[in-house]
């Protein structure tokens, strides 16, 4: 008998014994190496959904995570044992959307890990092979997960856009705010100005990279005496994240939200946004970039593993949820191991 992390309800977490459902042709079966507790994954715990996509009954979180293929796939040059990523989003390729290239956007996609659709964090999982990421063989367990979050870095940036030695001002030091903050310091920035209220996080962005990092955009607006900033990328959970990134950017200046808000309702000043005339752009999930994530982590551009703070057995998985969910000192980044930590040097 297997065993799954289950979100229930908001708040409620639960460890049990999950039924592993039958494969199609279409799929291949995983040993779940490694699983990241993603924002996402915490609004469905703190929220009880995303919109409208609900906790109507228990399911199986999880959609950053690596594992090792049950069998080989020659199609894919892969053999049994071989350690995967998993793109978890299967866009219908059909509609308009897909079309124009924005399968990150398609209405009709199945996404692992969000509500109906189970996700990893359990021992094991069915996967289409079509979305099997190869990886170089000297990655770990978590360096192969951290690419899907890697992968939202670099579609945000994409989306921003950055000029050569253009300031930036980031709000917001969480995983996905770190890890925009190294593709930026790969791109040719300038100054890159960051903001968090957590005295951790804010010493973790100036190791990697940050030029200044204060508690609040009142010392941006400080440090920029009162002009702000060109380009602002925002990667809070926090309601206000949208009122912050518009109060730190310049006249004429541009917006990139990335973030997800508690209670999915941002808190807005209209006035200061129009006023500024400000270009504002909502980054969701990623488009076709696991081949650059995985060349920023093989050449070592970007340290995945910096941004990971704690580790978790899969029974111990719920106490992970409950510890970001109270925002203890210290949490940035949670793996979860089915089979235990020590797979990652397996």
């Amino acid at each position: 008998m297997s065993h799954a992390i289950f979100l229930h309800a908001a708040g409620d977490a639960r460890f049990a014994p999950f039924n592993l459902r039958e494969g199609a042709a279409s799929e291949t079966l995983l040993d779940v190496a490694a699983v990241g507790l993603c924002g996402s994954d915490l609004h469905y715990y703190k929220d009880g959904g995303i919109g409208s996509a609900v906790i109507a009954a228990p399911f199986v979180p999880g959609h950053e995570f690596s594992g090792w293929l049950t069998e080989d796939l020659p199609e894919l040059g892969l053999a049994r044992g071989a350690l995967v990523a998993v793109d978890p989003n299967q866009a219908c390729g059909q509609c308009q959307h897909c079309r124009d290239g924005h399968p990150n956007l398609c209405p009709e996609v199945v996404f692992i890990g969000a509500p109906p659709h189970d996700g990893a964090m359990t021992e094991r999982i069915w996967v289409p092979k079509s979305q099997i990421v190869p990886v170089p063989e000297r990655f770990t367990p978590s360096d192969a997960v951290m690419l899907e979050p890697l992968g939202v870095a670099i579609h945000a940036v994409d989306l921003a856009k950055p000029r050569l030695l253009e300031r930036v001002a980031l709000i917001g030091c969480g995983p996905i705010g770190l890890l925009i903050l190294q593709v930026l310091r790969t791109v040719g920035v300038g100054e890159v100005l960051a903001c968090d209220p957590q005295p951790h996080r804010r010493a973790l962005a100036l190791k990697l990279g940050a030029s200044k990092a204060g508690a609040s955009v009142a010392e941006i607006a400080d440090w920029t005496k009162g002009e702000g900033m060109p380009l602002v990328i925002e990667a809070t959970n926090a309601p206000e994240g949208f009122r912050d990134a518009i109060r730190a950017a310049r006249i004429g200046g541009r917006v990139v939200l990335v973030g997800i808000p508690d209670g999915d309702s941002y808190v807005v000043p209209a006035a200061e946004a129009r006023r500024r005339g400000l270009t504002i752009k909502f980054s969701r999930r990623m488009g076709h970039v696991y081949p650059r994530a995985i060349e920023l982590v093989a050449q070592g551009k970007v340290d995945v593993d910096a941004v990971v703070s704690h580790r978790f057995s899969l029974a111990d998985g719920p106490d992970a949820f409950r510890r970001h969910a109270a925002n203890e000192p210290g949490m940035v980044k949670s793996l979860i191991y089915p089979h235990g930590p020590a797979d990652d040097a397996r």
